[in-house]
């Protein structure tokens, strides 16, 4: 890739390859920009233990794990990677797929020895930023990227749970968030939810009662309701009481749908909360790790017309924010003992120096190991927000 073949160049022919062509575009591209011996996409698996590379269906390539060797290096540490490889004539460049903070996956590029100049490692990861986009674009009409990441089938549950999600990350300037689900391949009634707007936030975990289908509907439902409040401009205790309305509309206070809602004010870090059932928040501050004490007011839908009042608590820069869904507090292991507080503080204060993902990635690996190991029984939510502060311009 020179100055003559700009990556706007590359962008414009992605954007016109079709959906399921873009390895193959991005391998072209490669081949005539840098020359380019081998092109591979992988991506992460939903249980982020694996990426796994984008080739024919219904078989894939062998995967490789996200969080060791070069490939898993990128990967976490959402830096490129060169890897000198036992061939002299080959290097190749491992470059982070990310988009607006939602890691996706790896790019790599196998290039001519001495080919991977910083300037060329620069204009790869512009390059592996682009195809970022147009894969999650072309999610939309094709199956292949969705059905790639996949090391066994997903439970019809979970189809709709992930289908709902907006994503696993997102980052501005203010602020960073990484999530996580499980069990990832079997997740039933947990889910979280954000939208970002000029300057304010919105975010919600949210945990439908019951387990399977049963879950996942009434969870679609109060998402969706609270979406829909959402989008017309009402206010956050508002949100809460519409989708309580929706959900006793449909269920008649059979079943109920627990929920935590934040909004964040970008410019002054005012939060608004409705704690509405059992989603747990803490907050890393310097050292200290302490539980956000907020009034509990009743889950969505368990009672007709229920009154939802908002809380004011404020957040700093340098501030970490970890919601967890009761799958997380409450799971108790195979002798009965109870994850609980302390385990997930110890927990926070080891991750404290990692990126939000890998915060909450190390939460549910934490839980997991509590469990004894396999896929969990109950579902498990876990959302890590760092919070930047947004710089303000010095007056003139």
């Amino acid at each position: 890739m020179n100055a003559s073949e700009p990556v706007a160049s590359a962008e414009s022919a992605l954007r016109s390859a079709p959906p399921h062509a873009l390895v193959a575009t991005a391998r072209r591209l490669l081949a005539e920009r840098v020359g380019a011996r081998e092109v591979t996409l992988l991506l992460a698996d939903y249980g982020l233990t694996v990426l796994q590379p984008v080739t024919h269906l219904p078989a894939t390539g062998e995967p490789v794990p996200a969080h060791d060797g070069p490939e898993g290096s990128a990967f976490a540490g959402q830096t490129p990677v060169v890897e000198v490889t036992p061939d002299p004539r080959t290097d190749v460049v491992h470059l982070p797929l990310t988009v607006r903070g939602d890691r996706l996956g790896v790019l790599s590029v196998r290039l001519p020895a001495d080919a991977a100049t910083p300037a060329t490692v620069l204009e790869l990861r512009d390059f592996a930023t682009a195809l970022g986009h147009e894969v999650v674009t072309a999610g939309r009409d094709t199956d292949l990227y969705l059905q790639a990441r996949r090391t066994r089938r997903l439970t019809l549950a979970a189809e709709m749970q992930w289908q709902l999600l907006p994503g696993r990350g997102c980052a501005r300037e203010e602020y960073v968030i990484g999530a996580h689900l499980e069990p990832a391949y079997a997740i039933g009634g947990d889910n979280f939810d954000w939208s970002t707007g000029a300057d304010d936030l919105v975010l919600t975990v949210t945990d439908g009662m019951g387990q399977g289908i049963d879950a996942s509907l009434l969870t679609s439902l109060a998402v969706g309701a609270l979406r829909n409040a959402r989008r017309a401009g009402i206010g956050l205790a508002d949100q809460a009481c519409l989708a309580d309305q929706a959900l006793f509309a449909q269920y008649g206070g059979k079943v109920y749908a627990s929920t935590l809602l934040l909004r964040f004010d970008l410019v002054t870090g005012r939060v608004q909360a409705v704690d509405a059932g059992s989603p747990q928040l803490f907050r890393v501050r310097g050292g200290s790790i302490e539980r956000i004490a907020l009034e509990a007011q009743l889950p969505l839908g368990m009672f007709e017309e229920t009154d939802y009042r908002e809380q004011i608590f404020q957040v700093e820069p340098g501030d970490r924010l970890i919601a967890v869904s009761t799958g997380v507090h409450g799971t108790r292991s195979a002798v009965g003992d109870l994850f609980g507080e302390r385990a997930l503080r110890q927990v926070l204060s080891a991750t404290r120096p990692t990126p939000p993902h890998e915060c909450a990635r190390a939460v549910v690996s934490g839980l997991v190991e509590h469990f004894g190991g396999g896929d969990l029984t109950a579902d498990a939510a876990v959302v890590c927000l760092d919070w930047n502060g947004r710089t303000l311009s010095a007056p003139e």
